[in-house]
């Protein structure tokens, strides 16, 4: 048992000034984890029995879909990651350093590339595959902005597996069967969560899944269509646009618009210039961005805000988009601020992309590329060309369903988990081959699996708590029970300790709070505080043979037949007692009341 008397713990009643979200204040109030720098926490006791027990469950699913587990170090070379060219796309995100001989060395953020190397070192035929290998081990990322504790962490605790397969088909079979098995995790876990389509991002590959816990604090947003089921991170949001038709469209006609500096000052112009109906819809906004060291010109609706971290997404191999700056105009100086065009970009050397809703045929009101002067019936594929068709806007809700049209709505969530057919982009600089059947050498095609377990503490924190504490699922509570010793005589804390041993001998783990000179009402705090869902009072009832059981998970007691919201422990008689604990959800108790009865 874990005796509060002697237990490395230390309960707040106020919450930490740094905490942003429950999660956060909770378990540090509750005594699992304590800051240590930004983004970086120590964890007690209790924080790590939690944690472990997480990584059981997961370990646990990964073991038994047939998955095998090996460890890397933390501190990888250098050169397996310019080899697939991470050392530079991962940027500031990646942690360097050197040795005293000044090799370069990294903090390992993923490890796609030991995962290769170490298959490619020790298979070399097509009869050793199908594989899946897995490890739960520490990653380190440089966040620009670490937050929400441990949520957003330069150190965390992930799950990485990796499958490694001859074909494409063996590949999805391999990735149909991780997610089986993180469907099952979860389950396990108890989490409500939401499989969406992603992005691969500086990953790479193909086909990715994401697993997002809903959570109104959550970093990620993501569509729902409440009419097909279409689910996806707004980052891999598709449109469907049909394209249009300019036939009727008349020559492109540059007018004098001054004192129009925004797009709702145009709107009223073109209205009372040209008549109603103009809106910001009708205009074309140019968005003039540098990607990396290329400018960019990115079109959308008038009435549309470009998403960087969409964009970003759907842009591999560019590690920084930003927005111009002075000295980006300086070196465009036919780009006029506030008058900006299409039209003119191939001849100043600007990438021009455009969201999908510019579509072909489609004509618009833009800049005319000279000052206060704006052109209308510039039409896309006449009057301008598109270099690249990306998803650029900020999603909203009441946008169509790219299935069936639907209005969508949109909710944010936590990712808990992330899934990717990675093909052959690691295999490939690697050099990870097998001969086939035939003799030939074939590149081996891979898939990437992940899981934040330091994630999932806080993640199960945010859905299972309330305004006196956290209320852990039974999988993964430090405690089975939760026994509280609440009186001054010896005799509470001699059938406290009966009781405690009762319990044990089921096999249930217990936390026992053993404290001689600690009122009930702290214990009682703390009891709620720390989560475990069953506790068990053993206090002023004892003289009449009874004990207190609450259930914290539903907040209700049952007696006889009557269930009735529960506003204080419920009271069951000793000579009942393991009948009434087994009804309260502590299950598996023998059936022997003697404990108890004395």
């Amino acid at each position: 048992m874990l005796r509060m008397s002697t237990l490395f713990l230390r309960t707040l009643r106020d919450d930490p000034a740094d905490a942003e979200v429950p999660s956060h204040r909770l378990l540090v109030r509750a005594g699992y984890i304590r800051r240590v720098a930004a983004g970086i926490y120590s964890w007690l006791p209790l924080g790590v029995i939690t944690l472990r027990n997480i990584e059981n469950v997961v370990r646990d699913e990964m073991n038994s879909a047939g998955f095998q587990e090996v460890h890397f170090p933390a501190m990888l070379p250098k050169d397996p990651y310019e080899q697939t060219n991470r050392w530079t796309e991962y940027g500031p995100d990646l942690f360097r350093l050197q040795d005293r001989k000044g090799t370069d060395y990294l903090l390992g953020p993923t490890h796609e590339e030991m995962f290769t190397l170490m298959v490619k070192g020790e298979y070399s035929s097509y009869k050793d595959l199908p594989l899946s290998l897995y490890q739960i081990q520490t990653k380190y990322r440089d966040e620009a902005r670490p937050r929400s504790g441990i949520i957003r962490g330069r150190e965390f605790v992930m799950k990485d597996s990796y499958s490694f397969d001859l074909t494409d088909e063996g590949l999805v079979e391999s990735y149909q069967k991780h997610r089986a098995a993180y469907i099952k995790t979860f389950d396990r876990l108890g989490m409500k969560y939401n499989i969406v389509s992603a992005v691969a991002g500086a990953m790479g590959g193909s086909s990715s899944e994401e697993f997002l816990a809903p959570c109104p604090t959550g970093e990620d947003t993501y569509v729902l269509c409440p009419s097909c089921g279409y689910a996806a991170n707004v980052e891999a949001m598709t449109t469907k646009v049909a394209p249009g038709d300019a036939s009727s469209v008349g020559a492109l006609e540059v007018f004098d618009s001054p004192n129009t500096p925004t797009i709702d000052t145009l709107v009223e112009l073109l209205n009372g210039k040209f008549g109603p109906g103009h809106t910001g819809a009708s205009t074309l906004k140019n968005v003039m961005l540098m990607a990396d060291e290329t400018a960019i010109s990115v079109l959308v609706p008038g009435d549309r805000e470009v998403d960087i971290k969409r964009l970003q997404a759907n842009m591999p191999g560019v590690n920084e988009i930003r927005v111009f700056e002075e000295p980006d105009f300086a070196k465009f100086p036919g780009l006029v601020k506030g008058y900006i065009g299409p039209q003119d970009a191939k001849k100043s050397g600007i990438v021009v992309y455009a969201d999908p809703r510019i579509a072909p045929g489609t004509s618009w009101i833009t800049g005319a590329n000279a000052k206060d002067k704006h052109a209308r019936n510039v039409v896309n594929g006449r009057d301008f060309e598109v270099d690249h068709y990306i998803e650029a806007v900020v999603v909203r809700e009441g946008d169509s369903c790219p299935k069936c049209d639907t209005a969508v709505v949109i909710d944010r969530a936590i990712e808990i988990g992330h899934i990717f057919q990675l093909g052959r982009k690691y295999a490939d600089a690697l050099g990870l081959t097998v001969l086939d059947q035939n003799g030939k050498s074939q590149v081996v095609t891979m898939g990437s699996y992940g899981i934040g377990v330091t994630r999932l503490v806080a993640v199960l924190a945010e859905a299972n708590h309330d305004d006196k504490g956290l209320i852990w699922p039974e999988a993964v509570s430090p405690a089975d029970v939760y026994v509280v010793a609440a009186g001054k005589d010896d005799s509470v804390f001699e059938a406290a300790e009966k009781l405690v041993a009762e319990i044990e001998a089921t096999g249930k783990t217990v936390i026992f709070d053993d404290r001689p000179k600690v009122s009930p009402g702290v214990k009682f705090g703390d009891a709620e505080l720390i989560g475990v869902p069953k506790i068990v009072i053993v206090g002023r009832g004892l003289e009449n043979g009874e004990v207190d059981v609450w259930n914290r998970r539903t907040g209700e007691r049952r007696h006889g037949r009557r269930s009735t919201e529960l506003r204080r422990p419920a009271r069951v008689h000793t000579r009942r007692s393991v009948l009434r604990l087994q009804q309260l959800g502590v299950a598996g108790m023998s059936a022997t009341p003697a404990a108890l009865e004395a």
